[in-house]
């Protein structure tokens, strides 16, 4: 139970941060416009990539530590998503 909430959590956290960056963060950079958004883009895209990269992580092994401890397939399958999060953006 407890891999499962430590999973929750983290693809809880995870999406809230990529819904964070796509619904305030960008639109943000780009009205401040073009120039400023290039500028700030990286330093921003670095540090969002450790916290979402590890979010994944944490979330994708709890889920498969919840699965080998018993918990239905599904945790293996929501598990895989994250973890392939992960390697597409490697």
């Amino acid at each position: 139970m407890l891999f499962e909430i430590i999973s929750t959590l983290s693809a809880g956290l995870f999406a809230g941060a990529a819904i964070y960056i796509n619904l305030v963060e960008h639109p943000a950079r780009v009205e401040c416009g073009v120039e400023l958004a290039l500028r700030e883009f990286a330093p921003s895209y670095r540090r969002a990539t450790v916290l979402q990269g590890t979010l994944a992580a944490t979330a994708f092994l709890a889920a498969i530590a919840a699965w080998y401890m018993g918990a239905s397939l599904w945790w293996l399958v929501g598990g895989s998503v994250l973890g392939l999060v992960i390697l597409t953006n490697a």
